[in-house]
């Protein structure tokens, strides 16, 4: 294990359990090797997410300026 690692789960093994049991959810989320299973996709959201993935075939990325718009909009 790497210190970086360990340092997070010694800081998770301080929080009350119910949050401590939505980051090892996370954690097993993220470590899941199996691609098999993809994500569902709200059929809602399918078009955008089909736009972004052609934009990004295409190497149509947003600025750095606009990333930050986006994240100062979402800022408190």
């Amino acid at each position: 294990m790497t210190k970086l690692l360990d340092k997070a789960l010694q800081t998770v093994r301080q929080l009350p359990p119910a949050n401590q049991d939505e980051i090892a959810r996370a954690m097993l989320n993220l470590a899941q090797v199996d691609e098999s299973d993809p994500e569902e996709i709200d059929p809602a959201h399918l078009s955008d997410v089909m736009e972004g993935l052609a934009q990004a075939r295409r190497r149509q990325f947003a600025t750095d300026a606009e990333v930050e718009a986006a994240f100062r909009h979402f800022a408190p």
